[in-house]
């Protein structure tokens, strides 16, 4: 099996997992699914989250993670699934606001996009439903907990 995902990190954050972990995440969610993949996981801060979501999906805001599907034409043999671009401070936030650890939720929104560059989706409640599930079979293998869990405070 060879996946080889590239890691572009232009974003000012602190705590940004290492290239090894991306690896290791996004090897977990194409298991089983392909044997031979590559991608590129950007992390970038908000200004360019944001201007992406507002270019490709009509959303004036940053957003966790946005992805980038690539479909070779006809006659080109490439292993390139897409590109995944993930905003770091937005992450990073929504770990402490859903009092998840930042590794767990970043691994959960790497997975997340890395279904997504596989077709998987959440628009109907079905197509949510399996891609949820999927999720949590994949980060329960990495040994993460439920990320749709609702956290209580104590």
């Amino acid at each position: 099996m060879a996946i080889v995902v590239e890691l572009q990190l232009v974003s000012e954050a602190d705590e940004i997992p290492p290239a090894s972990r991306f690896q290791r995440w996004a090897e977990a969610a194409l298991e089983g699914r392909r044997d031979d993949a590559e991608l590129v996981v950007r992390v970038v801060d908000e200004v360019e989250s944001r201007q992406l979501n507002h270019d490709y999906r009509g959303m004036d805001k940053p957003t966790n993670v946005l992805s980038f599907p690539f479909d070779a034409p006809p006659g080109v043999d490439l292993d390139l699934i897409g590109d995944l671009v993930i905003c770091a401070p937005v992450v990073q936030r929504e770990a402490q606001e859903q009092g998840k650890s930042a590794e767990a939720h970043w691994a959960h929104i790497t997975v997340h996009g890395v279904l997504h560059l596989l077709g998987y989706d959440h628009i109907e409640d079905d197509q949510a439903d399996e891609m949820e599930a999927l999720e949590r079979t994949i980060l329960a293998g990495l040994h993460f907990p439920d990320p749709y869990a609702t956290v209580t405070e104590s």
